[in-house]
């Protein structure tokens, strides 16, 4: 059974850093494109950053600026997500996520693409 567990969330205030992981369990990094997506109260669920495996190649939501760097480890099974400069904005439930292949580009992005999710890790900014 496929399992993603995020860590990493907690509260800092504008202008810091924070590293999220997401460990998986079931699955073989190496066929899958993994995923970040976050969730602010009271809005959707929307793309943050994706890496396919394999190859280390990523993809970004526009709207971040640089700030955040997705990568994965392949000795640890994991996935980061280092978030920099945050923003009150950036406070969110953050969700791994992952699906088997290698979607193209303008499917990377959709939530529906992606069909193992992990229950999140909360990140606060406080301004």
């Amino acid at each position: 059974q496929v399992r993603l567990v995020e860590s990493g969330g907690g509260l800092v205030q504008a202008g810091d850093s924070l590293r999220l992981s997401c460990a998986a369990s079931g699955l073989t990094f190496s066929s899958y494109t993994m995923g970040w997506f976050r969730q602010a109260p009271g809005q959707e669920r929307v793309f943050v950053a994706a890496i396919r495996w394999s190859s280390g190649s990523t993809s970004y939501v526009k709207s971040l600026d640089g700030r955040f760097t997705i990568s994965r480890d392949s000795a640890k099974n994991t996935v980061g997500l280092q978030m920099s400069s945050m923003k009150p904005e950036d406070t969110a439930v953050y969700y791994c996520a992952a699906v088997q292949g290698f979607p193209l580009a303008g499917a990377v992005a959709r939530r529906a693409t992606y069909n193992y999710w992990g229950q999140g890790t909360q990140v606060t900014v406080s301004s």
